[in-house]
């Protein structure tokens, strides 16, 4: 496993950008796929996207298509999410995640794909 420390949520108006940063130690980072999910107060945690270990390939939300765009930096051991046109509906606390024992593909939108998480980090998004 691996430790994962989540930062950059907050406050911002709808419509407005926050970026999202995961912070990695432990294994070798650029050897597994990371993803980032949410969940909001009552909510079930969803799927929001996903990125393979050499940055190959991206997978998305439906919900989140278009306004998010998930990125990694392996020399910095880092993965982000920068989220823009943010809606009220995107309120809520944002976890990084990390498969490190290479479920693969199938199990990227999926929480049981991954065995290391963060701590979460709040958005808020105001209307």
């Amino acid at each position: 496993q691996v430790q994962l420390v989540e930062s950059g949520g907050g406050l911002v108006q709808a419509g407005g950008s926050l970026r999202l940063s995961c912070a990695a130690s432990g294994r070798t980072f650029s050897s597994y796929a990371m993803g980032w999910f949410r969940q909001a107060p009552g909510k079930e945690r969803e799927f929001v996207a996903a990125i393979t270990s050499s940055a190959g390939s991206t997978y998305y939300a439906d919900s989140v298509k278009g306004r998010f765009t998930i990125s990694r930096g392996n020399a910095k051991n880092t993965v982000n999410l920068q989220m823009n046109s943010l809606k009220p509906e995107d309120t809520a606390v944002y976890y990084c995640a990390a498969d490190t024992y290479y479920s693969g593909p199938l199990y990227y939108t999926r929480g049981s794909g991954y065995d290391s998480w963060g701590q979460g980090t709040q958005v808020t998004v105001s209307s």
